[in-house]
C-alpha cells in the first residue's frame, strides 16, 4: 500500500509565490521495524559506518558519495534524530550509546527518455503512523523533463541497539532529480531524504510512501 503525504495548496502557492524555496522531487519511503520498534525510547546514539549488502555491492552503475559527502548525509540524518529526541554521543566509538545507526549513501546516473506533464494536481492524504496530511497537493516534475541525464539518490539508515546484531528500525528514502538541477546536488538531497525518512517515525513497517 503507498501513501502519499503532500503540504497544503496554500503552503506550495506562498512558497512558489516566494521564490525563496528550493523545489525538490516527490521522495519514496519505505521503512521496515520490529514490533518493539515503535516504543524506541530516546536515548544517545552514534553514528557507525555502514556495512555493504550484497545488493548494495553488485548493483550496477550506483556509487558511494565522497567522504566529505557521506559527512552531510550524516549530519542530516543526526539533525533528525536529535529532532525525535535522541541525543548523540560525543566521543568516538559505541561504549556510551543505546543505539548505532548506520547510514548509507548510493547514487546513481540513468538517461531519461519518458516525458511527463511538468505539473499535476490532485487530492492527497494519509493516516496513522506517517506523517498524516489531508488536503489538495501540487506535484511538479522536477527530474528534467523529457530524455537527459538524471540523478537517483538513495538514502538507507539501520538502526540496531548497542549490542544487539538485528535491525530494530531500517529505512530507505529515495529520488530522481534532473542533473543539472539543485535538487541532485548532495547538500539538497541529503536534507530532503532524511527529512522525508523520518516523518512519522517510525512508520508502518513494510509500507511505501510517496513525500512531497
Amino acid at each position: 500500500m503507498r501513501h502519499i503525504v503532500r503540504p497544503a495548496l496554500a503552503a506550495i502557492s506562498l512558497g512558489l509565490l516566494a521564490g525563496c524555496t528550493t523545489l525538490t522531487p516527490s521522495t519514496d519511503v519505505t521503512r521496515f521495524h520490529r514490533l518493539d520498534a515503535a516504543a524506541m525510547t530516546p536515548g544517545a546514539f552514534t553514528i557507525a559506518p555502514a556495512v555493504a549488502t550484497l545488493d548494495e555491492s553488485a548493483a550496477v552503475g550506483w556509487v558511494r558519495p565522497t567522504s566529505l559527502e557521506q559527512t552531510g548525509y550524516d549530519a542530516a540524518v543526526s539533525r533528525e534524530m536529535q529532532r525525535l529526541g535522541f541525543t548523540p554521543v560525543t566521543t568516538p566509538g559505541t561504549a556510551n550509546a543505546a543505539y548505532v545507526v548506520r547510514v548509507t549513501v548510493h547514487r546513481n546516473t540513468r538517461i531519461a527518455t519518458a516525458r511527463r506533464s511538468p505539473v499535476s494536481v490532485g487530492v492527497g492524504g494519509g493516516t496513522g503512523g506517517y506523517g498524516s496530511g489531508v488536503g489538495v497537493g501540487v506535484g511538479i516534475n522536477l527530474g528534467g523533463g523529457g530524455s537527459g541525464e538524471q540523478v537517483v539518490t538513495r538514502l538507507s539508515v539501520r538502526i540496531d541497539r548497542a549490542g544487539d546484531p538485528i535491525a530494530l528500525w531500517e529505512g530507505r528514502a529515495e529520488y530522481t532529480a534532473g542533473a543539472r538541477t539543485p535538487a541532485a546536488q548532495p547538500g539538497i538531497a541529503a536534507d530532503k531524504l532524511a527529512t522525508a525518512l523520518f516523518a512519522g517515525f517510525p512508520g508502518r513497517s513494510g509500507e511505501t510512501i510517496t513525500v512531497e
